[in-house]
């Protein structure tokens, strides 16, 4: 088998700016097509999303020149290997690359073939992309237990202006009862939710995500209270049914040392935050805590650990670990967090991806896979990805089509394997 051909062209992504797709064709004729998404809040130690610069095309936000190097450089290197071999390919560009962040050639280039290469495979093998992930990678993973839906409800931060100091607030599924039926409480309680902010006078505009950016909200712990009110005016019971998610986003007000909530006019050092944090652990149903802390504050990761293990909580490492195999084994060898936060294209291929999934679960370190809050596209292989590697949830926005369509393909994927 080898790959006769690769197109690549720029696509739009949700957030009104150009992403990358590839089309990768096969010599028996079969076809495997990809496109990546880019965030509008994106951690320093991700892989690079590559832009022109030209300010002449689209406020410098063009990808022609990622584009370039997928026909150019990309298809030239790989045409004469095995597309079978997912491992050397990844591994071929990883090399041409040259660089730890993928910048000369583009993680959105890179990962884009990486992912439709592997699609065009999986087809040919008569797999769910799945089930192909699974066996290529041999992640052990039986498919008896599914992830589960971590639902944006209200966002903040970078993904909405004039809101919270915080990132995200979810609603997570509790247990692992049927993706359908939890997918379906989940957004119950979001419409409740479109109520209540109403009720008290906050716009139900959305953001990025497609949930609900309130402005004028007066603190960063509003939102947990009306979510909660959300889950029970929805017919269900707080931390039994469903349960509180939450995404700071630190690194965003994380200036010169300290900790700035602007909505509260506060700013805080660490000790300070985290026992802010600790006060919101004692009141609300609350799952998980990601990114509370700045990318790099490591020390402050580990006391934070030790207190969301106190309560059962799963703390996320998103920027912090940014799906990064050398930065997640310095979180476990310092004890920072118990889970991370799963982005294709902060690694920047399908095998560093991967290989990152098994080592956090070698470490019984539970996996949450995500979309991206900036551009989107209505690529599906982060859920995919999610099922092969037996991630805890899958995050993704309540509405708009590039993040409905993550949730629709879980319930395809429950669906085709329970028979």
């Amino acid at each position: 088998m080898q790959i006769s051909s690769i197109s690549a062209n720029e696509i739009l992504a949700s957030g009104g700016y150009p992403t990358i797709e590839v089309i990768v064709t096969l010599d028996n004729g079969v076809r495997g097509r990809s496109s990546v998404p880019y965030g509008a809040s994106a951690g320093s130690h991700e892989a690079t999303v590559l832009v022109d610069g030209d300010e002449s095309r689209y406020n410098g936000k063009g990808v022609k020149q990622a584009v370039a190097n997928v026909v150019e450089k990309i298809f030239p290197l790989i045409k004469n290997i095995d597309p079978q071999d997912q491992r050397a390919l990844d591994q071929a560009m990883i090399d041409l690359d040259g660089t730890p962040n993928k910048a000369n050639l583009g993680g959105n280039a890179i990962l884009a073939v990486s992912l439709a290469v592997a699609k065009a495979v999986a087809k040919t093998q008569g797999k769910p992309f799945y089930e192909y992930i699974r066996d290529t990678y041999q992640t052990g993973v039986d498919f008896l237990v599914l992830p589960q839906p971590m639902v944006v409800v209200i966002e903040g931060g970078k993904h909405a202006d004039e809101t919270t100091d915080l990132q995200e607030y979810c609603i997570s599924a509790v247990g692992n009862g049927s993706v359908m039926e939890n997918v379906r409480k989940t957004m119950e309680a979001y419409h409740q939710l479109r109520k209540i902010l109403k009720k008290n006078g906050l716009s139900i505009n959305v953001g990025n995500e497609g949930a609900f950016a309130p402005n004028g909200i007066p603190n960063n712990e509003a939102p947990f209270e009306y979510i909660v009110q959300a889950i029970i005016q929805a017919g269900y019971k707080p931390g039994e049914d469903l349960a509180i998610a939450v995404d700071a986003a630190a690194s965003e007000f994380y200036q010169d040392g300290k900790y700035n909530l602007a909505v509260e006019k506060r700013i805080l050092n660490a000790a300070e935050l985290i026992a802010y944090y600790e006060g919101w652990l004692k009141k609300y149903p609350i799952v998980s805590y990601e990114d509370m802390l700045a990318e790099d504050d490591w020390e402050n990761w580990t006391k934070l650990n030790q207190v969301t293990k106190k309560y059962g909580v799963e703390h996320i490492g998103d920027d912090l670990t940014a799906t990064n195999m050398e930065r997640l084994q310095k979180a476990i060898d310092l004890d920072a967090m118990t889970a991370i936060l799963i982005k294709l294209n902060q690694a920047g291929t399908l095998t560093e991806t991967v290989d990152t999934c098994m080592l956090a679960r070698k470490n019984n370190m539970a996996t949450v896979t995500s979309h991206r809050g900036g551009g989107e596209t209505n690529d599906t292989s982060m859920v995919d990805l999610a099922v092969a590697v037996g991630s805890r949830f899958v995050k993704v926005g309540p509405t708009r089509g590039e993040r409905v369509c993550k949730y629709n393909r879980l319930m395809e994927i429950e669906r085709e394997t329970r028979g």
